[in-house]
């Protein structure tokens, strides 16, 4: 892979794996690979770097988002509930039933704090898709949730469309996104209690920069986001200030993490749904050298 560290710079495909909705990429510390998914095409993917090397485990149903757990496997949040996943068998266990209707609703979001809670948000997405669009449900409708080994709890916050879910390094700070009302929001976080207090705005978009996605912090405390739309992967300050961006070839970057044996590699996972035809790479993964460090992604406590 080639050296990109400019302020504003290009990222480079290192998979063109053309998935349907790429997302939720986590880094192995452990095996040096990044674990990604694809949501439509139901699949659990782990990315070798070193071969280039793309292997995949089926899953039951759409897979909005996972973990990598502390015992091994990871915790999956499936549209019917969490699950338990091995990767020597791809076999898997229920942990608790889907919190909502799965004919209408699946999981989009999901990351663990650093104690090891696994926090899920949800999204309006009928399994039988209407020919019209349905109303806008209210946002109220899918709260944040966080699971541990004494459950799944609900908590406050709520959005139509979950999504950017990431910690401030010393874990006093939480974001959150509603990528339908494009806002990102920021809350104090105490990490002892998981309690959430002091919901602000942090960053706003119009239509013309595309909507907040996925999202990932740095050891500096900047917090990067994709623009799904827009083309572009940007780094916001922790005062709301847009201080860098990283380009793509595609519009639909859905989610960035760090990774790498330094964590100076950002990943990126892209969709190609309904652009399929005119960008060619859509929904492979990409790769940038930003020249900042990322941070080890949490695993969950099981």
């Amino acid at each position: 892979m080639g050296s990109h560290t400019e302020r504003h710079c290009e990222a480079e495909l290192v998979l063109d794996v053309k998935a349907r909705t790429g997302e939720s990429p986590v880094w192995s510390e452990d095996e040096q690979a990044l674990y990604w998914i694809d949501i439509e095409e139901p699949a659990l993917h782990r990315f070798d770097p070193r071969e280039s090397r793309d292997e995949s485990w089926e899953m039951p149903s759409e897979i909005g988002a996972f973990a990598l757990c502390r015992s091994g496997g990871v915790i999956a949040a499936l549209r019917t509930g969490l699950a338990k996943v091995s990767l020597r068998d791809a076999g898997w266990s229920s942990l608790c039933p889907a919190p909502y209707n799965p004919l209408q609703r699946r999981f989009n979001e999901g990351k663990c704090d650093a104690r090891g809670r696994f926090w899920v948000g949800a999204m309006y997405e009928p399994l039988r898709r209407p020919q019209k669009r349905a109303q806008t449900p209210s946002a109220r409708e899918n709260p944040l949730r966080v699971f541990t080994n004494e459950g799944l709890k609900e908590t406050s916050p709520a959005a139509v469309i979950a999504n950017g879910l990431a910690w401030s390094p010393m874990s006093d700070k939480m974001y959150f996104t509603d990528s339908a009302a494009r806002i990102i929001w920021v809350f104090d976080y105490d990490l002892e209690s998981a309690r959430l207090s002091s919901r602000r705005v942090f960053a706003q978009f119009d239509s013309s920069q595309g909507a907040p996605d996925g999202a990932a912090v740095d050891a500096e405390g900047f917090y990067w986001c994709a623009l799904y739309g827009g083309g572009r992967v940007i780094r916001i300050s922790p005062e709301g200030r847009i201080e860098r961006e990283i380009r793509l070839p595609v519009s639909q970057p859905t989610m960035c993490a760090f990774g790498g044996d330094d964590y100076r590699t950002l990943f990126i996972t892209t969709a190609s749904h309904g652009v399929e035809q005119r960008e060619l790479h859509a929904g492979g993964l990409f790769y940038a050298l930003p020249g900042v460090s990322g941070l080890p992604a949490p695993l969950f406590a099981d």
